[in-house]
């Protein structure tokens, strides 16, 4: 790993996708994972049910069979919701779906981003609980020179397969930077300093993320209520963080 692009130094980290999680992973001691439309956002409302949610790659038959492994329903495609599988990737969806102990939530970004978390300790943020994520991390011991966070902005992809960054997911990670601020934490980076700015500057977070190119293409496909879950700003106390493979209450 290079030190100058590990943002070595700072106690308070950002970057984007699984291979900006891969280059900070080495240097934290907590990798927060931000994808706000709609992983994160689905874990904390998951979560907050009393679910443990056990983060998947994959969507396919594997899906299926890792959900028996750890003896968990398996959440579906948004337009794959159906009367026996009432689970979704949408954070609405789950809100609807009876209560289920244990769930298996695929998602190739966020679990990727998990899976590169090494010894670091990871934990889900998102617009609904930045504060609370902030208090908790600052209340750790995280943030500092000697035990820094890596806030990862998960971002959306080209048809390419290439990251698409994210309004989104730019003021979720910024809320979360921002609210570490708050607890005294001012190691910023020059890129978590930018995010936090973001996060600062926007009037309306919910307006910018439902007209972002993520939040409009949910709404054209009939899921403008996601966005809106996703928009609660700081509606839940909840830190979701994983252990043993599922993220559960910190």
């Amino acid at each position: 790993m290079r030190e100058e692009l590990s943002q070595a130094g700072h106690g308070i980290r950002f970057e984007w996708g699984p291979a900006g999680a891969k280059q900070l992973a080495p240097a934290v001691s907590c990798l927060v994972i931000v994808d706000v439309l709609s992983f994160s956002t689905s874990v904390s409302v998951a979560v907050e049910s009393g679910a443990r949610v056990f983060p998947c790659p994959w969507r396919d038959e594997s899906a299926t069979a890792f959900a028996r492994e750890v003896d968990a329903h398996l959440a579906v495609g948004r337009r794959a919701v159906t009367a026996d599988s009432p689970w979704s990737l949408s954070p609405a969806a789950l809100r609807r779906a009876p209560f289920t102990p244990r769930l298996v939530l695929p998602s190739p970004n966020g679990s990727a981003i998990a899976a590169s978390a090494g010894a670091a300790t990871v934990a889900a943020g998102s617009l609904r609980n930045g504060t609370a994520v902030g208090r908790w991390l600052a209340g750790q011991g995280h943030g500092t020179a000697e035990r820094p966070v890596g806030v990862i902005a998960a971002g959306e992809r080209w048809p390419d397969g290439s990251l698409r960054p994210a309004v989104e997911d730019l003021l979720g990670a910024g809320a979360v930077i921002a609210a570490l601020r708050a607890q005294g934490r001012t190691g910023l980076s020059p890129e978590a300093a930018a995010a936090a700015a973001a996060f600062a500057a926007a009037v309306d977070v919910g307006a910018a993320v439902a007209g972002g190119s993520s939040g409009r293409e949910l709404a054209a496909g009939g899921f403008a209520e996601d966005v809106a879950v996703a928009t609660e700003l700081d509606a839940s106390s909840q830190v979701p963080v994983l252990r043993h493979g599922a993220f559960v209450p910190a």
